[in-house]
């Protein structure tokens, strides 16, 4: 009967659930630790400035959380602004992100950042290789150097290895930097900056302005390997960004405008192709066959438009950047090498190669399987079975960098806000 409790479900545990307040404190410890272990050990000048205003931004944000937690215990209210959830994140965002963004921007008006010398870098290179590759497009007709023609043994940041659309972040410097104030103001990580805030607004739009919960805004706004991302280099929370738009516009019945954007982000950095999979996956389970192939023949046709003129500038130098060096096959072996299992099991030799190739492609047709068995009928669904693969490649693949790991912790704060919209519309959701 209505109204009536069964015997089942007096008997049944209720499931432990944290306060807010305790997981929001235990957030800001690690992140505070984080940072500053970041700012005392790291041999980067850049990560060790983000990490002495990260950790003071971080620490206040504990301050604020703990005082709040033993005011409550003691029966006490605190002032509405402090006792705000939104106040320790406004402050990490402030102190973790815009500020030393803003400091590290100016201090690399000095201009050592070419050299060799990573204790001086106030950006880290990939934001030069990109604002250089800019400059050798327009010189060039193609933003990649080859290494085998330099006078010189080819070294690591000769390479540029993205695709051609990263280059776009670079053009404003090529085109309008020169002194100063306009070096300042092209900086690519302003770039890579202002297109991941205008992609999450752009996303948050078009699904109809869910509510932003805390938990989402610190897993993908605030979190410190976000805002350290941030500060010091950029490139992939633009991929990010233009990700998470192309996800939304697939939910929200675009399944061109989704295919321009899966194109794009293929076009710069190859490490998404298989997010973009899910997506043409999450396509067809929810739109059908005939928008997949618009979004299909839009995305390969982008592809193909966008990188056929650079491969034929200069064949070799194309496959050299953007497929062997990453791949670890280049001229240079590639740096990328955090101690994941992957990059440890390839270390062992030839064989832990083989093997970490094979964990690889294991875990690849299982999350695949996984993907076509089981498709996903919601953005939720996407983004989770997309965080699921990001994990795995990142930790599995013989070659790898720590921050890549930026996509699955950021995605997961998207998966929140997907969540929240499907709650909010569920007739939208589960038509199709």
């Amino acid at each position: 009967m209505t109204g009536e409790t069964t015997l089942d479900e007096t008997r049944r545990p209720a499931r432990f659930r944290p306060p807010p307040r305790t997981l929001d404190a235990a957030f800001f410890l690690f992140a505070f630790g984080y940072a500053l272990i970041t700012a005392l050990t790291n041999e980067f000048y850049g990560f060790r400035v983000w990490g002495n205003f990260a950790a003071a931004g971080y620490g206040l944000g504990l301050v604020l959380t703990i005082a709040e937690l033993v005011a409550a215990r003691r029966g006490l209210v605190l002032p509405r602004l402090l006792a705000s959830r939104w106040t320790p994140i406004a402050l990490a965002a402030v102190l973790a992100m815009l500020v030393p963004l803003a400091v590290l921007v100016v201090r690399r008006l000095t201009g050592v950042d070419w050299l060799i010398t990573p204790w001086s870098w106030a950006a880290q290179p990939e934001v030069w290789v990109i604002e250089r590759s800019a400059s050798l497009l327009l010189d060039h007709g193609t933003p990649y150097v080859d290494v085998l023609s330099l006078d010189r043994p080819p070294e690591v940041n000769d390479y540029t290895p993205y695709g051609p659309v990263m280059t776009v972040f670079g053009l404003p410097r090529a085109l309008f930097g020169g002194t100063p104030v306009t070096d300042a103001l092209t900086d690519a990580r302003l770039m890579f900056a202002l297109c991941v805030c205008l992609c999450l607004w752009g996303t948050w739009r078009l699904l109809g302005r869910p509510r932003i919960t805390v938990a989402a805004a610190q897993l993908t706004a605030v979190f410190p390997l976000t805002a350290l991302i941030w500060s010091t280099s950029g490139p992939d929370l633009a991929i990010f960004g233009l990700f998470v738009l192309a996800l939304a516009l697939a939910a929200a019945r675009r399944p061109v405008l989704a295919g321009v954007l899966a194109g794009a982000v293929v076009s710069a950095k190859l490490i998404v192709a298989s997010a973009v999979v899910v997506l043409a996956v999450f396509v067809f389970a929810r739109l059908g066959s005939r928008a997949f192939g618009r979004f299909a023949a839009t995305a390969i046709g982008l592809c193909v438009v966008l990188n056929l003129p650079v491969f034929l500038a200069d064949p070799g130098a194309f496959v050299e950047h953007v497929i062997r060096f990453p791949t670890g096959s280049g001229v240079v072996v590639s740096p990328a090498g955090s101690p994941f299992p992957g990059y440890l099991i390839a270390g062992l030799g030839t064989a832990g190669k083989i093997a970490a190739f094979a964990l690889l492609g294991m875990a690849a047709l299982a999350i695949g399987a996984w993907v076509l068995l089981r498709p996903p009928a919601t953005g939720s669904d996407a983004v989770l079975r997309i965080v699921v693969g990001l994990c795995a490649q990142t930790m599995l693949a013989p070659a790898t960098r720590f921050g890549y790991l930026v996509y699955p912790i950021a995605l997961l704060g998207v998966l929140l806000v997907f969540r929240e919209h499907e709650r909010a519309k569920p007739s939208a959701v589960t038509s199709s």
